[in-house]
């Protein structure tokens, strides 16, 4: 486990899966991060690569060639990371290509993740995942973030609020019981100022899909802003959380799951960003923990 601490933050992030593990709150003590309690939910804030969501029946194709990939999310939240950089000001992580990778992932690659406390805002950190093609043909890939948020002390999820500044409505479509996409099933979210209140008579997950968000949070009863994630760019970003655990996740996504039946190669799949050989990519999120 490896440590940023600021004068209101400390902040942990484990070599497995380069996962932000925790956030304490230094001013008021309190944790900010779910604690993976796996009675419930038994991850922090995985990184999703190179899938996003699940894809049909376990596996799925490139062009006539099938591979297995069991697990959804993809691979990466279960390997471990190499720490390449620990200072005070930042954590860096990166994830190579290995022959076990390449059995279920045709692809050659470098995953680097960092996560630094922000130097103006000592209640920001933001997080950078740089994704690199190191083959010699074309990738395609999908990536995604999955913080899960605590909520106030003493306050039930259901008693609070979900925000996105400047939006008025919504559209939004949810996932079958096996966790596949309804695109087809959309439904309007009206907001109130930006705020809804917590999964009010709408499906668990939420799936926003070319809604140009690129702020979103979560708000205590009193509508006081508690954690806010900045996403801009991301074309699709989710909401969701187990009914059980007093948590909400914040998941901005680059891809997703698959549709329910769909049945096309990866190129086809819902989502999939790409990259030409030696080319690599950026995306940044950052979060805010307000006091």
């Amino acid at each position: 486990m490896h440590v940023l601490e600021n004068a209101c933050l400390q902040v942990s992030i484990a070599d497995k899966g380069a996962e932000l593990s925790r956030v304490v709150d230094k001013e008021s003590g309190t944790e900010r991060l779910w604690w993976a309690d796996p009675a419930v939910w038994n991850r922090h804030a995985p990184i999703l690569f190179p899938f996003v969501g699940k894809v049909t029946d376990g596996k799925y194709r490139i062009g006539n060639r099938e591979y297995p990939m069991k697990t959804q999310h993809g691979f990466a939240r279960d390997m471990v990371f190499a720490c390449l950089e620990e200072t005070s000001e930042r954590i860096v992580h990166r994830l190579l290509s290995t022959e076990e990778t390449r059995a279920i992932y045709p692809f050659d690659f470098s995953l680097t993740i960092c996560h630094s406390l922000d130097s103006a805002n000592p209640r920001r950190l933001n997080i950078y995942w740089t994704v690199e093609n190191t083959g010699d043909g074309e990738i395609i890939y999908s990536i995604g973030g999955h913080p899960g948020f605590l909520m106030p002390p003493d306050t039930r999820k259901e008693d609070c609020f979900v925000f996105f500044p400047g939006k008025e409505t919504l559209t939004y479509f949810g996932a079958n019981p096996a966790g596949f996409a309804l695109p087809q099933d959309r439904h309007e979210l009206r907001l109130d100022g930006g705020f809804t209140p917590y999964l009010a008579d709408v499906p668990d997950t939420w799936i926003f899909e070319g809604q140009g968000i690129e702020t979103v949070g979560i708000a205590g009863p009193d509508r006081r802003p508690y954690v806010t994630m900045h996403c801009p760019g991301f074309p699709m970003l989710a909401v969701w959380a187990n009914p059980v655990g007093p948590y909400i996740c914040l998941e901005p996504w680059f891809g997703r799951t698959d549709d329910a039946g769909f049945a096309g190669t990866l190129a086809e799949k819902p989502g999939m960003e790409k990259l030409d050989a030696g080319e690599k990519r950026t995306i940044t999120y950052s979060i805010d923990f307000h006091a």
